[in-house]
């Protein structure tokens, strides 16, 4: 049975009335000037509701959710037990002139989960946090050259950013290190070259980026990262904000078999409310209590409490393993419905957080195609970012999925004999 293609029409009209009054009508890889939705009359703009492994549009159309808000819907939209939670820490206070004690609560639980974390410092956003992990590397270090690894996302701040970006100036960039993924020799390198110079290297904790088939790291490379940055009094910061509680509930560098000085978190710490923590050793308290680093909202203690509720449910689950289990046996049976049709689908990364590419048109045109008609039909993927999976989809998503997926890849292949 073929399945229904969507228009979205009211979202046209959201979108006009949008781009009347907001930058570029919806802004950020969200909308369509900067994002991944090709065409862009695939995709709907703006969202109604959502619940569970669902979101509705602003056309009433039901997709199966596999961006999942961009990763921080992990248990499943409107979670009755972290929604109660935060309902209940909303009666008593959320945004006060003294903080609750509910943030010690949560600090201790996650100083008890992250395995690599003696205290926890929370804001608002991944960029909040992963910006006072690079400036804390400075103060403690007294050194300006950070290492990047080619192909990274750490967030919006000047620092992260390319010469070239609109906005950014050399002085931003200037510290900045690019070595390639992966490449043990070149971190030698870099070292040597750059002797007592070096107050950070942050990475992701495998390399989750767009366009390109995400790359695990390759057996010790971790191990020789961290004697590195040990020996030459380097700070080693990961960045887990969209990987965190997706591959391990005591942080990646827990499933990849080291320790971080200091770990980022945001995205599924506390399943769409917001809040983000930075975690890290017990060296690096000191200086991160001399920084003067807040925002208007960060103390707010609604967050708090739905993050605690998150984490203690994850823990109950096992939720990374059970996220792993359901992205493997989609990743399985996405990869047969595309030999079956006849296409190559490399399916990369971590189960719980794949990466998706029709290898057969390296110029990446016809996934766009694919993805495009998957969206159309009610299945929500995007086209060069890697995807979520969350605790919430069932079996019976995942067949649904793949039968999306298959109509999808017939219809683009009718479309294309050539390949």
């Amino acid at each position: 049975m073929a399945h229904e293609i969507y228009t979205y029409p009211k979202s046209r009209e959201l979108f006009t009335r949008a781009a009347r009054f907001i930058p570029s009508g919806v802004y950020g890889h969200l909308g369509p000037a900067e994002g991944c939705f090709i065409p862009i009359e695939a995709y709907p703009l703006f969202g109604e509701r959502a619940s569970g492994s669902y979101f509705w549009d602003a056309d009433g159309h039901r997709f199966i959710d596999y961006m999942c808000a961009y990763g921080p819907n992990i248990l499943g939209y409107n979670d009755p037990d972290v929604d109660e939670a935060a309902r209940k820490q909303r009666e008593k206070g959320d945004c006060m002139t003294s903080p609750s004690s509910v943030m010690i609560d949560f600090a201790e639980l996650l100083v008890d989960t992250v395995a690599s974390a003696d205290w926890a410092f929370f804001a608002k956003n991944g960029n909040d946090v992963t910006t006072l992990a690079v400036m804390a590397a400075r103060a403690y270090t007294h050194r300006k050259k950070i290492v990047f690894f080619k192909g990274y996302y750490h967030g919006i701040s000047a620092w992260t950013q390319k010469i070239d970006y609109a906005g950014i100036i050399e002085e931003d960039v200037v510290n900045n290190i690019y070595i390639d993924w992966n490449d043990a020799e070149a971190v030698e390198r870099v070292f040597a070259e750059n002797k007592n110079e070096i107050a950070a290297v942050i990475a992701q904790p495998y390399m989750h980026g767009n366009f390109k088939d995400n790359e695990l790291p390759a057996d010790g490379f971790w191990a020789k990262l961290r004697k590195l940055c040990t020996e030459n009094s380097t700070v080693l910061v990961v960045d887990d904000v969209r990987a965190g509680f997706r591959l391990d509930i005591a942080g990646s560098d827990h499933y990849f078999g080291f320790e971080a000085d200091m770990i980022c978190f945001c995205k599924a710490i506390a399943n769409g409310y917001n809040v983000s923590a930075l975690c890290g050793k017990e060296f690096m308290k000191n200086t991160i209590s001399s920084m003067s680093y807040t925002g208007s909202y960060w103390l707010s203690a609604v967050p708090f409490a739905a993050g605690i509720a998150c984490i203690e449910k994850m823990k109950k689950l096992g939720c990374p393993e059970i996220l792993i289990a359901k992205g493997t046996k989609l990743k399985k049976e996405l990869i047969k419905a595309a030999a079956d049709v006849g296409w190559d689908l490399h399916v990369s990364g971590i189960p719980s957080l794949f990466y998706l590419r029709l290898a057969d048109d390296p110029s990446l045109m016809v996934h766009q195609e694919w993805i495009a008609e998957c969206v159309r039909r009610g299945v929500f993927f995007t086209s060069h970012h890697n995807h979520f999976v969350n605790a919430s989809l069932t079996d019976e998503d995942i067949a649904e999925t793949v039968s999306v997926a298959k109509e999808a890849l017939e219809v683009v292949k009718l479309r294309h004999p050539e390949l």
